[in-house]
């Protein structure tokens, strides 16, 4: 029984077999995942077909076409168990094992004339710890070394006045190879970046900006969100009144929801509005499609769904193609206010962020209401100033006075 490299999209050409699961030689069960691989777009795991041992063709970390077989399952057959050698034999050939430790434990010690190996580590994995060090240092001054541990440390000549300051010798530092680390991007990682910089060198993109007061939709949140998750199964989100106002814009304004093609510029006559997810392995937008069709619970079933896929690395392709507009969210991770970047060939963008309690002004007095900056990115090519202000207003609108939105999901 092969394993093969899936193929997972027409544009898609070559996979990074990036984790193993299982061991070479394990046994392994139908279904059960064996392999974890990236494309270019997304991350999936490679379950097994059928009962039997794996045996690994193509070791993690390396990059290989559609099609290609990265491993074996064979069938019926049992994993193969090591015999035990002798307790003699072991012992000769078993070589003197290094203890891990950590720098500043090696460092210590150093200092204290302490040999690694006779100190038995308590930490995980054997490690020696700093405690481990203390009690043999302890141990070995009170005349109680443990069996085999090395003598004292001879006597150490009286050490001599330090150095002023100026005259120290310095000390060369380690090497940069000692100081970094390298590792090869990810697939999806320079996916992203090819798209980043594509956003920036064939857009003409511009931000506005505007903000919203969200005390409403907190209210209505409050207010329904027992009865909401009840009958649903799901927690009532801002994400779907975002998504409803946006739908609502783009009906406003038209080729907010459009594309450039060449020397055309295509109108979408539907809404499919994508959800900016941050994952792991990097940011990845999957598709709300015909949103404008989707009640306040199915969109909130839909980007849960969506979590769980990215999660157990069950996304597909599909679940990324054909966005018309997208919508992130920086305040989950506490952003005040940001630049959202396109993601082409969408022409906008929306972002919102951190809801913050501030003093506005409201009918001639000064109120503390919980305020959200929004931002829209956007092709200044396709869109005019105009347009990408009053998209704006229009969700600033339709956010602050959700019940009609609400009502109609």
């Amino acid at each position: 029984m092969e394993i093969k490299i899936p193929s997972v999209g027409e544009s898609v050409f070559e996979a990074l077999v990036a984790t193993w699961l299982r061991q070479d030689g394990d046994a392994v069960r139908k279904d059960e995942p064996v392999c974890e691989i990236e494309t270019d777009k997304i991350t999936m795991e490679l379950n097994a077909e059928a009962d039997g041992v794996l045996s690994i063709a193509v070791p993690a970390g390396t990059t290989v076409k559609i099609g290609t077989v990265i491993g074996t399952i064979r069938e019926g057959a049992a994993a193969p168990v090591a015999e035990s050698p002798a307790p003699a034999q072991a012992a000769a050939a078993a070589p003197a094992a290094e203890p891990p430790l950590s720098p500043s434990v090696r460092k210590m010690a150093r200092e204290r004339g302490i040999s690694p190996e006779a100190v038995p580590g308590t930490g995980r994995g054997g490690r020696v710890t700093v405690d481990d060090l203390f009690s043999f240092a302890e141990k070995r001054e009170q005349g109680a070394s443990p069996a085999g541990a090395p003598p004292p440390a001879a006597p150490q000549p009286p050490a001599q006045q330090p150095r002023p300051a100026a005259e120290q010798p310095r000390q060369a530092e380690p090497p940069e190879a000692d100081r970094t680390t390298r590792t090869p991007m990810t697939p999806i990682r320079k996916r992203i970046a090819e798209r980043l910089m594509a956003a920036r060198q064939q857009t003409a993109m511009l931000t506005t900006f505007n903000e919203a007061d969200l005390g409403r939709i907190v209210e209505l949140r409050a207010r329904h969100k027992e009865q909401f998750a009840k009958r649903h199964g799901v927690s009532l989100g801002f994400m779907s009144f975002f998504v409803k106002a946006c739908v609502e814009a783009l009906k406003a304004f038209p080729l907010v929801n459009a594309r450039i093609d060449g020397n055309d510029i295509v109108r979408h006559h539907y809404y499919n509005i994508g959800i900016a997810i941050g994952a792991d392995k990097g940011l990845v937008v999957p598709v709300l499609r015909d949103a404008d069709r989707l009640h306040f619970w199915e969109i909130e079933q839909s980007i849960a769904a969506f979590v769980e896929k990215i999660k157990t690395n069950r996304l597909e392709l599909s679940d990324l193609e054909g966005g018309t507009f997208s919508i992130t969210n920086g305040g989950v991770y506490g952003s005040l206010l940001s630049t959202p970047i396109l993601n082409p060939p969408q022409s906008g963008v929306l972002g919102m962020h951190a809801i913050q309690d501030r003093p506005v002004a409201r009918d001639g007095q000064v109120v503390i209401r919980p305020m959200m900056y929004l931002a829209l990115s956007y092709d200044h090519r396709i869109i005019d100033g105009r347009e990408a202000v009053g998209f704006l207003r229009t969700v600033k609108e339709y956010v602050e006075d959700p019940e009609e939105l609400f009502l109609e999901g």
